[in-house]
């Protein structure tokens, strides 16, 4: 884009280094932002800088948070005998969203991924294991996705936590509501049969 403004272009620059944001989106956001009023413009620059400097993580969970420890893990609604694992702070907030998990958690910030240099010490392995050796746990669920990495990880997980005497279960896999099984890839439909149960 060369009929921009040299501000304009810095903005443009910052917007496109975001996920999905390619140069064009970045260009109809900058645009946006220039003919909202000033007072928006300044609230989100706010809110970024905000942000940054609040957030940290739980020093328990590893969960992003404001205050350490996180509300989840200071909640006495919810119950420390089950922790779910997943792999980033997103996959937490998908979770939360389904409303059925009144558990703890435990985020690993990232996967397994030789290849690309991450082993066991580059995650938070250590720190999990520490929690479940306080005799509170009865339960931990596996919620890494169902990808090759995910799927190394948790059966990596899974060898270091069964010697404990804990529970490990692994979140279902299978055909998405709605769905059609003809349009469904073959390692889904495998998953979901494997993963059946009585009607």
């Amino acid at each position: 884009m060369t009929a921009l403004t040299p501000s304009m272009a810095r903005l443009v620059q910052q917007l496109s280094r975001l996920p999905g944001i390619g140069e064009k989106t970045a260009g109809r956001l900058a645009f946006w932002i220039l003919r909202a009023d000033r007072e928006y413009a300044q609230a989100l620059a706010e809110a970024i800088i905000s942000m940054k400097d609040e957030t940290r993580l739980c020093s328990v969970c590893f969960a992003l948070t404001e205050v350490d420890p996180c509300p989840i893990c200071t909640d006495p609604q919810r119950s420390a005998e089950t922790i779910c694992v997943v792999e980033e702070p997103p996959d937490l907030l998908a979770v939360e969203r389904a409303r059925g998990f009144r558990g703890r958690y435990h985020v690993l910030h990232g996967t397994l991924a030789p290849l690309d240099g991450v082993g066991p010490d580059e995650l938070k392995i250590q720190p999990l294991l520490t929690r479940l050796r306080d005799g509170a746990v009865r339960e931990v669920i596996l919620a890494t996705n169902p990808n090759a990495e995910g799927e190394a990880t948790a059966l990596y997980l899974a060898k270091l936590i069964k010697p404990l005497g804990l529970r490990v279960t692994r979140i279902a896999h299978g055909v998405p509501v709605g769905g059609d099984l003809e349009y469904v890839d073959v390692m889904t439909v495998g998953r979901a049969l494997e993963g059946r149960r009585e009607m």
